[in-house]
């Protein structure tokens, strides 16, 4: 196992914190509602998938 040889400093252990950041969630639109929706999964609004009326809404 990997062990430090020396103490990393507090400016260089906030430094490469401060790297972490969120990504956006990344949606598309439906094709037959136009809303807004996660990729590869059923539309929440109108239910459709591929074309398909998968859910009931």
């Amino acid at each position: 196992m990997a062990v430090p040889k020396r103490k990393m400093s507090r400016s260089n252990t906030r430094s490469r914190r401060a790297q972490w950041k969120t990504a956006a969630v990344a949606t598309v639109a439906c094709p037959q509602c136009k809303s807004a929706k996660l990729p590869h999964a059923a539309c929440a609004v109108c239910g459709t998938y591929n074309g398909r009326q998968v859910l009931e809404v």
